[in-house]
């Protein structure tokens, strides 16, 4: 009997990519991988791309923008929408306009960054990256005058008396007329297309899985939410994981090719300085 071909996997334990993938690597979908999983934040996950440690991976689109020679992207897995960008938030209103504020942002090779710097590019070179569940304590305890919050905290920011600065995924959205780009699921480009197709097609099937179990949230997603509220977990999964989850499609490629535009763009600029 052959032995399963062993796939190395990257995603985060956050309730979208869990929900994800639960069906896919726990084998409730029919395939023939055996699957090297790791968990990590997205920056984590960002960073190990960099090095091509996995070869299928979870990664922002901005980090994907700059690992385009050794990573395809899939067709499904990927975290796009409206109006679940990332948020500025502060405990008070900010001078926007002044050099001395510092800003905690989820990573540099995030899309939250991107979007950020694209937002305030006066601001680029004042931030600071942390992990991105730390930033709402950074922000309230003072290490930060401000943070770009992602994933949960975007429900839970309020709740701890911080207020919204600038919704940056609305501003993306009013800018660019698209879906805000977050995150997507790249494939080593050393796999055969047919075999590229095969896993993309996989990975719509295991988030299909999911979706027809719900209201119900398989216990892979409650071990790894980290405490969360099983509402936050819906909350999380309604929206994050949508029809562009499924299949990008023409309006989900085309988001992202505003954001390459936007990418190359500010990459000329630096190029001819």
């Amino acid at each position: 009997m052959n032995q399963p071909t062993a796939i190395s996997i990257g995603f985060s334990p956050c309730p979208n990519d869990t929900f994800i993938f639960d069906a896919l690597i726990h084998h409730k979908i029919n395939n023939e991988y055996d699957w090297k999983v790791t968990l990590a934040d997205v920056e984590a996950l960002n960073q190990f791309a960099a090095q091509q440690h996995f070869d299928v991976t979870k990664l922002s689109f901005f980090a994907w923008l700059q690992l385009q020679e050794h990573y395809d992207l899939l067709e499904s897995g990927s975290a796009l929408g409206q109006g679940c960008g990332p948020l500025l938030i502060s405990k008070k209103q900010l001078d926007l306009s002044s050099d001395a504020i510092r800003i905690a942002i989820p990573g540099k090779l995030t899309t939250a960054n991107f979007l950020f710097s694209s937002c305030f590019p006066n601001l680029k070179n004042q931030t600071v990256p942390m992990l991105f569940s730390s930033i709402e304590d950074a922000v309230l305890s003072g290490d930060v005058d401000a943070g770009v919050i992602i994933h949960e905290n975007r429900f839970t920011y309020a709740d701890k008396g911080l207020q919204l600065i600038v919704d940056l995924g609305s501003w993306w959205e009013q800018t660019t007329q698209t879906a805000i780009p977050l995150g997507g699921i790249v494939i080593k480009k050393s796999y055969p297309e047919a075999e590229k197709k095969a896993i993309g097609n996989l990975i719509r099937q295991s988030t299909e899985y999911a979706f027809s179990q719900l209201p119900n949230l398989s216990s892979y997603v409650k071990e790894h939410a980290q405490e969360m509220d099983e509402s936050v977990m819906r909350k999380h999964i309604d929206l994050y994981v949508n029809d562009y989850t499924l299949a990008l499609g023409e309006k989900g490629h085309t988001a992202i090719n505003h954001m390459k535009a936007y990418y190359e763009k500010a990459l000329s600029a630096v190029e001819k300085k």
